[in-house]
């Protein structure tokens, strides 16, 4: 179980009695919170801060423990900052600075210099504030009485963007083959992703693919056809390729398991040995957390693993997308957003449908595909790019719509959106930012929780929604 380790700050100037104190409320507080976030993380107090010494030992414990993913921090009493110094530049784990205290209300008619002296969040939380601030540590402020739900629900989305940080800092990308030939955006400096977020970026021949999923038996593709035809209506009768595509699934995922890989890459100038460009096969990992980017693009594959990550337990769908094309109908704008084939089942408004139909691309057979028209809600675009010496995040606020007709020619998954505040700004914005044609579309996050993880990994970040102007466009894009 990943943990979240909850630190209290505190010092001996007061006495005993008042420590007993700080540990009882910081006890209370503890078990609250544990229960409140039990089904993401578990809430585990560590012994109260009152030194230098307790600090660095509670941070490298925090730093060195695999089923640490962050660490709240609080401020009970005054909590002199000097002492947090070492302990803090110790820490490598997500931090949470909780502004809170452990009463809700003040005892107006009993309130004495001893209740003041042991309840100064208001004075410790601010000292503590600025040595984070001054040690430039990057972090989340949370504000308000710990019981409350907004309170809460802050701490929550702490928890769930600090797993998928611990998540992305485990995280192994397998390239198989290299990046589309002449496409820029797609490609990005992997050795630069592994120093700041952790992703493990490694060439894998696809011929060793291949070999393991030559390696899948009748009775393994036999297995993946009954998942078909359990999760999904098939709709064509040339069953043979659907197996081809089954046996794919299987292969990959065993190649991936052994390997420890959490995120793939591929081409589709580049499959020597296969017989149609994995279809159903990538939809399907999609389906079960794996990310995926395709012409190369390990960027969109490693991000869409760690925001599918982040969303577990939400209602709504995240996952791998492209821009593809626009109805431009003057005020009805939409963008049709798709793929070649590997747009993932999470999107899916309805049963997704298998058939098997031309693709038009890579040169290969006819394959397998799943079929479907897109969920609809507010939602948000992500990507990420690199500009050479830094990464850039770009998040746009959208609305997935029901497509305005039926699209019968149409062979893939496809879904349609509008872009915020319109189609001329949004896109707009877009363009100047530098946004890819990659991206991650999530109908679980929020543009709160991309700023979380851009703050807490330090990436820069631009935002595109409902509060975007023609005056940002000439502010913050065109430098």
């Amino acid at each position: 179980m990943k943990k979240l380790y909850f630190a209290v700050g505190s010092q001996d100037l007061y006495g005993d009695e008042c420590l007993k104190q700080v540990a009882e409320d910081s006890r209370q507080m503890a078990e609250f919170l544990n229960e409140k976030l039990k089904d993401v993380a578990e809430v585990e107090l560590v012994p109260t801060i009152i030194n230098s010494e307790s600090c660095i030992k509670t941070m490298r414990q925090a730093s060195c423990d695999d089923d640490c993913i962050g660490v709240i921090t609080w401020m009970h009493t005054f909590s002199p900052a000097k002492m947090w110094i070492k302990g803090l530049q110790e820490l490598r784990k997500p931090l949470l600075h909780l502004h809170t205290q452990a009463n809700e209300k003040l005892p107006y008619d009993s309130i004495d210099m001893d209740f003041m002296n042991l309840n100064q969040s208001a004075h410790g939380d601010r000292e503590y504030g600025f040595i984070v601030a001054r040690l430039g540590i990057p972090h989340e402020v949370v504000a308000g009485y710990y019981k409350h739900d907004d309170v809460v629900a802050k701490i929550r989305q702490f928890a769930e963007v600090a797993k998928a940080i611990s998540y992305s800092k485990s995280l192994k990308v397998a390239s198989f083959g290299n990046n589309m030939r002449e496409v820029a955006v797609t490609d990005g400096d992997r050795v630069e992703s592994q120093i700041k977020y952790g992703w493990e970026c490694n060439y894998f021949a696809l011929g060793d693919v291949v070999d393991t999923i030559n390696a899948v038996t009748e009775e393994e593709i036999d297995a993946k056809m009954k998942e078909y035809t359990d999760k999904y209506t098939m709709k064509t009768d040339r069953i043979d390729s659907v197996r081809e595509q089954a046996k794919y699934e299987v292969g990959l995922e065993k190649f991936l398991a052994a390997n420890g890989i959490g995120a793939f890459a591929d081409t589709f100038q580049d499959l020597h040995g296969l017989r149609q460009l994995p279809g159903i096969a990538a939809q399907n990992l999609m389906a079960k957390g794996i990310g995926f980017g395709p012409e190369g693009d390990y960027k969109i594959s490693a991000l869409s693993a760690v925001l599918m990550k982040m969303s577990e337990g939400r209602d709504g769908a995240t996952g791998f997308i492209e821009d593809y094309t626009y109805d431009l109908t003057p005020g009805q704008e939409l963008e049709l957003a798709s793929h070649m084939l590997e747009v993932p089942p999470a999107f899916a408004a309805t049963k997704a449908e298998i058939d098997v139909l031309p693709l038009g691309i890579g040169g290969k057979e006819d394959p397998a595909r799943l079929i479907f028209d897109g969920v609809t809600g507010d939602g948000i675009q992500v990507t990420m790019v690199d500009m050479g010496d830094h990464f850039r995040l770009i998040c746009a606020d959208i609305e997935l719509v029901k497509q305005p007709k039926p699209m019968p020619n149409l062979p893939v998954a496809r879904i349609m959106y509008r872009h915020k505040p319109n189609f001329q700004i949004g896109t707009a914005a877009w363009c100047y930012a530098g946004g890819a044609h990659h991206s991650v579309v999530s109908t679980a996050l929020t543009r709160d929780d991309i700023a979380m993880f851009a703050r807490l990994t330090g990436t820069e970040l631009i935002t595109i929604g409902e509060d975007t102007t023609e005056a940002d466009l000439q502010k913050f894009f065109m430098k």
